[in-house]
């Protein structure tokens, strides 16, 4: 029984089982008309009838190995471009949420408008203007644009983690005779990179999606080399696997990012913390009652110890 709902009756429970049953056929009826849609064949545009999607001789691509090198050139240049991105994103953001938390507001209040206006331009328009006024090529204007969209968005981050902190900690900082600055890198920033640690790796995860943008500027990443130079150099009948390699590589990619932001999230919890001292002190007793001490407790005093009369 739980406090926040009552326990369904019979009726209810017949009526749950009878639209699980019916939203069960409904997406068993989609995935046969996907699988029959798929398997059909069809006409291309210039009249000539080719083999349904999952006809074998659309998938022996796979097997080529000269496919699999233009894969890997496309996925190091994603896998670059993004990492670049996201250490310049890192000392953007880590720059300006110090500007916008500044006693000054000589400092804060430009700070403020390169936040909104960062945030506000679309990435695809900033890496036009990037490579149209600094004719930086294709490379460093992706890489800029994308460092300074989510560079604000973690610097925002980071300014909301600093704002958390109980503000006695700046304080005893102070009184210690630390300046403003190194209590702000010794004490403010390393408790806020913790906790916003999940939302900083979780807006990598956008920065490595979005780096998918370039192949508009020609930046020869994963998405340009297999999806729009593929069909010219191995034939169009393959548009439909390169889509679906594309799309496995990306979905796998990013789930391995947000398992680690799960992770991490969990870890850096003050739950995830406890819960891990409990399990630890759990095991210790177990390890202590298979000994033939059972009933002992981490907490009680050792014999003979006069400290705690």
């Amino acid at each position: 029984m739980s406090v926040l709902y009552d326990v369904p009756g019979p009726r209810a429970r017949r009526l749950s089982l009878i639209l699980s049953i019916v939203a069960g056929l409904v997406i068993l009826a989609g995935l046969i008309w996907m699988v029959v849609f798929l398997a059909s064949p069809r006409v291309n545009a210039g009249g000539v009838e080719q083999p349904g999607i999952l006809d074998p001789s659309r998938w022996d691509i796979l097997r080529d190995l000269a496919f699999w090198r233009r894969v890997g050139v496309g996925l190091t240049a994603t896998l670059q471009m993004a990492a670049v991105a996201g250490v310049l994103a890192l000392v953007i953001g880590t720059l300006l949420s110090l500007a916008r938390t500044a006693r000054s507001a000589f400092i804060r209040v430009p700070a403020v408008v390169l936040v909104e206006f960062f945030r506000g331009m679309p990435v695809l328009l900033m890496m036009l203007f990037i490579l149209l006024v600094f004719s930086s090529g294709a490379y460093w204007a992706g890489v800029g644009a994308l460092a300074l969209y989510n560079g604000a968005v973690i610097g925002e981050a980071l300014r909301a983690g600093i704002a958390s902190l109980p503000r006695g900690q700046r304080e005893s900082g102070l009184a210690i005779g630390l300046t403003p600055l190194q209590v702000r890198f010794t004490i403010e920033f390393p408790q806020a990179f913790r906790q916003m640690l999940p939302i900083i790796i979780a807006q990598l995860v956008v920065l490595l999606k979005d780096t998918s943008l370039a192949f508009i500027i020609g930046y020869q990443e994963l998405l340009n080399i297999v999806l729009r130079q593929g069909p010219t150099t191995f034939g169009s009948r393959y548009l439909f696997t390169f889509f679906f390699v594309v799309w496995a590589i990306y979905l796998a990619v990013n789930l391995t990012l947000s398992w680690i932001a799960r992770l991490v999230a969990r870890r850096t919890s003050a739950g995830g913390v406890a819960a891990r001292r409990a399990r630890r002190t759990a095991r210790v007793l177990a390890q202590l009652g298979g000994a033939g001490m059972e009933g002992a407790r981490l907490d009680d005093p050792p014999e003979g110890d006069s400290s705690g009369h």
